[in-house]
C-alpha cells in the first residue's frame, strides 16, 4: 500500500467510455486536482467561461462546474483537504475559493507533471503523481500550517456537528471561529457545514434509495428542502442527477414500466 500523504484524501485513476456530453462537477468540502491523459480537460463554472488545460485545480465552490467531455475520459483525479492545499500546492484553500487554475499557476516544479505523465506508462502514472506531490510536500515541511483548532473545526463541521457546538469544542467565540475558518478555506463555518451536508447527501443519492430517506439521514427538513439545496448547489434536483449519472438504471425502469 502506498505511503499516505497528509492532505491527500483520495487519488483515483479513471478511464471510462460513454457518450460525449457535460458532466456536473459538484460542490464539496475538498479541492479537486485533475490530470487528464489523452485530451485536456474542458471545464468552467456552469454558464461561465471555460478553461482547457492539462491540469486543473478547483477550489471550494458553491456553484456547479461544467465538465465538457468526449466519448472517452481518462486521467487521475485527486481530492485534497485544506491541509493538502497548503502542504501539496503551497497555498491556503481560501486563495482558490471559486477558482479553477492550473498547476503552473501554483508551483513551477509541479507544472511539468502533465508532460511527465504523457511519457509514463499508464500503470505507473498514479505512482508518478504521488511521488511528485511527496517532493512538493518535502519542500514545505517547515511551512506554517493552519492552527490545529481550525483543522479540528473543519473535521467536526464535515461530520455535521452544529457550528455553535464546534465553537464551544475548540474554545472559540462564533465570530472568532468564523474569521479563522474563512481565512483558511474561503467560506464561513455555516457555508462549510452546508457543503458538507450536501456532500453527504450526494454519497447517499443512488438508484433505489428514497430521497425522503436521504433527506432525513442528512438533516434536511424534508425532501423538498433537499431538492432546493441541490438546485442551489448542483444546478439540478437529485432526481435529474440520477437520470444523468445512472441512465441505464433509468432506462431499465422505464422498460419495466412500459412492459
Amino acid at each position: 500500500m502506498p505511503e499516505r500523504l497528509p492532505g491527500l484524501l483520495s487519488l483515483t485513476a479513471y478511464d471510462v467510455v460513454g457518450e460525449p456530453g457535460v458532466h456536473v462537477g459538484m460542490p464539496s468540502t475538498t479541492l479537486t486536482l485533475v490530470l487528464p491523459y489523452d485530451d485536456p480537460l474542458d471545464v468552467g463554472w456552469a454558464g461561465g467561461p471555460r478553461t482547457v488545460a492539462w491540469s486543473t485545480v478547483a477550489g471550494l465552490h458553491t456553484v456547479p462546474a461544467a465538465i465538457h467531455h468526449g466519448a472517452r475520459q481518462a486521467g487521475v483525479q485527486l481530492e485534497l483537504s485544506a491541509l493538502g492545499a497548503r502542504l501539496l500546492l503551497g497555498v491556503p484553500a481560501a486563495d482558490l475559493r471559486q477558482q479553477i487554475v492550473t498547476l503552473g499557476d501554483l508551483d513551477a516544479a509541479l507544472a511539468i507533471l502533465p508532460e511527465r505523465l504523457a511519457a509514463t506508462p499508464v500503470r505507473d502514472r498514479p505512482a508518478l503523481v504521488r511521488d511528485a506531490l511527496r517532493r512538493a510536500a518535502a519542500r514545505r515541511e517547515d511551512a506554517a500550517a493552519a492552527r490545529a483548532e481550525v483543522g479540528r473545526s473543519l473535521a467536526l463541521l464535515t461530520r455535521g456537528v452544529p457550528v455553535a457546538a464546534v465553537a464551544e469544542d475548540v474554545g472559540f467565540s462564533r465570530r472568532r471561529l468564523q474569521d479563522l475558518v474563512r481565512a483558511e478555506v474561503g467560506v464561513t463555518p455555516k457555508e462549510f457545514a452546508r457543503l458538507a451536508r450536501f456532500e453527504r447527501s450526494r454519497r447517499l443519492v443512488r438508484p433505489g434509495t428514497p430521497l425522503a430517506e436521504v433527506a432525513a439521514r442528512c438533516g434536511y427538513a424534508d425532501q423538498a428542502h433537499l431538492a432546493r439545496e441541490w438546485r442551489a448547489l448542483a444546478g439540478l434536483p437529485p432526481s435529474r442527477w440520477l437520470e444523468q449519472e445512472f441512465p441505464n438504471v433509468q432506462a431499465a425502469r422505464a422498460g419495466l414500466a412500459a412492459g
